[in-house]
């Protein structure tokens, strides 16, 4: 048994699917036994009944097999109306205003290790997850680049963040590919003080490798798509269910020509290309003008106009108080590739960002997650506000 885990009380956020399966196993293979908890945010049960689907009694069933194959409890806790009230006002909002938002940014730091924490998760000392993320134990001071290896990755230690000599820091996964801590990138000290990723060190066919050795019956369910809870939901139609539709012209924007008309800015993000729906295309969603309701497209995947190498962000949230450095590594969306960046710092959570080279479909409302140069260490996450 790790030694750091021995005598913890260990919440596990156990979905029904693979990996949050796998995190039950390596607890339990190290003689632990956690508690499972399944978190239901998925709509009202007349929206259920109108089709939204969000395969929550799917997701139980799976959860509950895995929880009694390892003998360990499983308590569904209802976090819908917080779900609702916090991460699908934010998500509106956003779209409302022509912004690109991350729902499930929000969800992990409002709901998964906010909501539940409230209500279920004081009562541990540990809170684990099937995230493809690590944590390590460093000391804040030290060295952009300096070597961590008296501190090993750990998945399991903890302490009070920001304790005499050391803090956390939110660590990638070996896997480039599944590592999500783009989207822990807005938890808060605490919340990752709390947090267990025991299959953080492992990359994702090792995953189910591990799954299929042991039964799992989760073992060859497929990946969760898109927005967490959503399931079978239509994205689109999530966001019709809201803000219903406001139509307005579709323009080419080198030429000025209107090429067609759209249903609602909020239905389409910069740099989308599917679902377009006109003649004549590809066409690449370039840029939104909100006050004239206008949405600019593009023939061309590369115009210049597509790409940005220098632009603000604000509000930068620092996962453990250290303010990244100058030289840094980024990423505006959830890719495997760190982009290479410069950091100008401007003063109250805003810095202006210089990429190496232009990125493509940077756009307002993203979150621009900034990693070290060795793209290892996460510091924190900004909005873009081009």
């Amino acid at each position: 048994m790790n030694e750091e885990l021995k005598g913890k009380r260990i919440a596990v956020l156990l979905s029904g699917g693979v990996d949050s399966s796998v995190a039950v196993y390596e607890l339990v293979r190290q003689g632990l036994h956690p508690d499972c908890f399944y978190i239901r945010i998925g709509p009202e049960e007349e929206q259920s009944a109108d089709g939204w689907d969000c395969t929550a009694e799917e997701d139980i069933e799976m959860a509950t097999a895995v929880a009694a194959r390892y003998g360990c409890s499983l308590e569904v806790v209802d976090c819908h109306r917080e779900y609702w009230d916090q991460v699908t006002r934010y998500t509106m909002d956003q779209v409302r205003a022509g912004l690109t938002p991350n729902p499930d940014v929000m969800c992990n730091r409002l709901i998964k290790f906010g909501a539940f924490h409230e209500k279920r998760g004081h009562e541990y000392d540990l809170i684990a997850t099937g995230h493809y993320a690590q944590k390590e134990e460093a000391p804040l001071t030290a060295p952009e680049g300096a070597s961590s290896a008296g501190k090993p990755c750990l998945q399991g230690n903890v302490a009070p963040s920001g304790a005499e000599g050391g803090a956390y820091w939110l660590c990638t996964s070996p896997d480039p590919v599944k590592d999500q801590t783009d989207f822990l990138a807005q938890i808060y000290d605490w919340q990752l003080a709390k947090a267990l990723f025991p299959i953080g060190h492992y990359v994702k066919d090792e995953v189910r490798q591990i799954a299929e050795r042991e039964h799992l019956v989760s073992a060859h369910r497929k990946d969760s798509q898109g927005i967490c809870f959503l399931g079978k939901i239509n994205y689109n139609d999530y966001i019709r269910q809201y803000l219903g539709e406001q139509p307005g012209d579709v323009v080419e924007l080198e030429t000025g020509r209107i090429i067609g008309h759209h249903r609602g800015l909020w239905f389409h993000t910069i740099g989308q290309r599917k679902g377009m729906g006109f003649s004549g295309g590809p066409w690449f969603v370039v840029k939104k003008d909100v006050a004239q309701n206008i949405l600019y497209v593009s023939h061309g995947y590369d115009p210049a106009t597509a790409y940005k190498q220098d632009f603000p962000i604000h509000h930068f949230h620092s996962i453990n108080g250290v303010l990244p450095p100058e030289d840094i590594t980024l990423k505006i969306r959830h890719t495997p590739e760190y982009l290479p960046a410069r950091l100008e710092a401007l003063g109250d959570g805003r810095y202006t960002v210089h990429a190496q080279a232009p990125i493509h479909g940077v756009a307002p409302g993203q979150f621009c997650v900034i990693y070290d140069s060795r793209h290892h260490r996460c510091y924190g996450s900004g909005e873009i506000t081009v």
